[in-house]
């Protein structure tokens, strides 16, 4: 079985190895070493990256005791190798997943809240509780996090038998009573404490700060997700970058932006209703116009196609009203935007007809789906430059 280095000493970048075994998968070649300082996947964190002599190792997994090593080209069995971590990956692993440590003691300590997962990615890293925090909530547990990182308290790792570690079972922030045999315990000073397999500083002021940056509901729970360290301070610097930007664009400072943009975007919506509003009048007009030459058919009723051009779904309901208002008459609209077809079939007052069945000749011409009640129907299509000649020919078959 291949000596783990990294459990006892987290800071070792690199190693003298022999090649144990080499075996190839899926254009892959997994290499097994007598000891190494590469880190497998698990227990909710990433693998180390890095390099044997030359050779760059993309992924790190153990499987029943065996690590692989898996590597873009082979090495034979009984060479040595340097193996090198991609300290950089290895650092940012560390500071993410002692933080998530430190925040997760925070939550129960302060609130009561369990970690009961923890997913960590390239770009973000996840928890989710079992107690759902307000916002306020979460700052609180974040400067606790903060404070116990800027204390540079010591964490150290402990290894005993599961026999012994349940006596610390009131002191830890989960015991999983499953476990047996050897454990490895990770404890921060007078925080948290707990088992885990993962690489950690052995400080906890390596990790540089822990930033929330958002939450969400999660099953009976929410989820947080944070960032930490490096990740902490690009998304930092990302986000303070853009705030400026738009500062500058609206000539404000950066804490007036958000009401900068809410004024916006009301002074938007007023002009939109105000177009709205002079479209919905011109195009009232045009249904009187429609109306005139409208054809009826053979059982008298008139058959009404009303194109609405620039319009969507939720402007339909709006001109529906202007259809039914007359007797004995089926209209049939269609609001075009550059993205959405929207259409709907409408009867007036005593009009005997099945708008259910007129949206099947709609769903049919426009290739889209709908449907309703029989004395109103809507449906949607992807857009087509020839939407109003498909409503044109529609409404010439229903006129038959």
């Amino acid at each position: 079985m291949t000596v783990k280095l990294f459990e006892n000493n987290s800071l070792l970048k690199e190693c003298e190895a022999v090649v144990t075994a080499c075996t190839e998968k899926n254009g892959k070649f997994l290499v097994e070493l007598d000891q190494t300082v590469f880190f497998p996947e698990g227990g909710g964190q990433l693998s180390d990256r890095g390099k044997l002599n030359d050779i760059v190792v993309e992924h790190v997994s153990e499987k029943e005791g065996h690590i692989y090593h898996e590597c873009s080209a082979p090495l034979a069995v009984g060479t040595a190798v340097k193996a090198v971590l991609d300290w950089p990956v290895r650092l940012d692993r560390m500071q993410q997943h002692l933080g998530e440590h430190i925040l997760s003691f925070a939550c129960w300590k302060l609130f009561e809240a369990n970690n009961v997962g923890f997913h960590m990615n390239e770009d973000s890293v996840f928890i989710d509780l079992d107690k759902e925090l307000t916002e306020a909530e979460l700052l609180q547990a974040e400067l606790f996090t903060n404070e116990i990182i800027w204390e540079n308290r010591p964490v150290t790792i402990n290894y005993m038998d599961s026999t012994e570690a349940v006596k610390l079972k009131d002191k830890m922030r989960k015991f999983n009573s499953k476990l047996t045999g050897l454990l490895r315990i990770v404890s921060v000073e007078n925080a948290d404490i707990c088992t885990c397999c993962g690489t950690h500083p052995p400080y906890t002021g390596m990790i540089g700060s822990v930033k929330v940056i958002r939450r969400e509901k999660h099953k009976n729970g929410c989820r947080v997700e944070f960032l930490c360290g490096r990740r902490a301070l690009l998304d930092a610097d990302k986000k303070n970058s853009v705030l400026l930007s738009v500062a500058a664009n609206l000539s404000t400072k950066p804490e007036l932006v958000p009401e900068h943009i809410t004024k916006l975007k009301e002074d938007m919506q007023s002009q939109l209703d105000a177009v709205k509003s002079k479209l919905l009048a011109m195009n009232e007009k045009n249904l009187t116009d429609i109306l005139k030459s409208a054809p009826v058919n053979s059982a008298g009723t008139k058959i009404v196609a009303w194109p609405l051009d620039g319009f969507d779904a939720k402007d339909i309901k709006t001109f529906i009203p202007k259809v039914t208002a007359h007797e004995n008459i089926l209209g049939i609209l269609a609001a075009a935007k550059p993205e959405r077809i929207s259409y709907a079939a409408v009867a007036g007052v005593n009009t005997n007809v099945d708008c259910r069945a007129v949206m099947q000749e709609l769903n049919k011409a426009f290739g889209g789906r709908g449907g309703g009640k029989s004395d109103c129907a809507q449906g949607g299509s992807d857009f087509c430059a020839d939407w109003e000649a498909k409503l044109a020919a529609v409404a010439a078959k229903l006129a038959q």
